[in-house]
């Protein structure tokens, strides 16, 4: 739900999410609020009560595109129209994490409602919001590119949108933990050389050195995670003798 559908639609209709809509893994539909205004001249904003600076929009043109979405998800499920998850994104709610898209990649329909101006009516928050959601602790001049963020990350963990399984499960966030280091071709660059272990071929020991570049990567760059990275006792215990050891990865 947005002001603006030509800008999720042009960002996300390409490369990877763009393909998995082609596939009809995933279905995007943004949908124009001042479609539904019933002034004439298309305004969906208004003053604000008690004074301020900016616009606020309205409930009424927020409110009956929400109906008129459950009604058509109705018409296309036939069933009776369900509530959907409606996700208001703004820096008032709780920030965005990996668990958090894990669990919204398991419902079958999730509507984001985008705001602008200086806010929404929170009538209509109040009637339609279910989830209030923050992608960070700063502002943006609308919600379409924290929606786009949070769709991007949501779309990747549905099944068959990335060409390899392994790819959503083992990467940065994995137990909670930061993705190890990659490398490519060529072997050496600007005399910097890849990792001896990983020309091994010796699976084993590339698991093992990846596992420990994760850990020792999220102590230098997010420490604040390690509080909740699922460690093994001999994980944790190799971890104590590295404490007072700066690392440059």
């Amino acid at each position: 739900m947005t002001l603006f559908p030509e800008m999720i639609t042009n960002a996300l209709g390409t490369s990877i999410i763009g393909r998995a809509m082609e596939h009809g893994l995933i279905g995007l539909h943004a949908v124009n609020i001042r479609d539904y205004t019933l002034d004439k001249h298309k305004r969906v904003d208004d003053y604000p009560y008690g004074g301020g600076a900016g616009m606020v929009m309205q409930a009424q043109p927020i409110c009956d595109c929400y109906q008129a979405i459950r009604e058509e998800i109705s018409k296309k499920q036939g069933r009776k129209a369900r509530s959907p998850r409606v996700i208001y994104l703004t820096p008032q709610g709780q920030v965005f994490h990996q668990k958090m898209a894990e669990e919204l990649a398991q419902e079958e329909e999730l509507i984001f409602l985008c705001g602008h101006y200086e806010g929404i009516d929170e009538r209509a928050l109040e009637l339609i919001v279910t989830d209030h959601v923050s992608i960070g602790d700063y502002v943006l001049t609308g919600g379409e590119m924290p929606a786009m963020i949070m769709i991007d990350a949501i779309s990747r963990l549905v099944p068959g949108v990335l060409n390899n399984k392994e790819s959503a499960e083992f990467e940065s966030f994995q137990d909670n933990l930061l993705e190890y280091p990659q490398y490519t071709r060529p072997e050496e660059y600007e005399g910097k050389r890849v990792p001896e272990v990983l020309l091994s071929g010796h699976h084993a020991k590339i698991e093992a050195w990846r596992r420990e570049q994760s850990i020792l990567r999220t102590k230098e760059r997010r420490p604040d995670l390690l509080s909740q990275a699922k460690l093994s006792e001999k994980e944790q215990e190799w971890l104590k003798r590295w404490e007072d050891v700066d690392f440059v990865l």
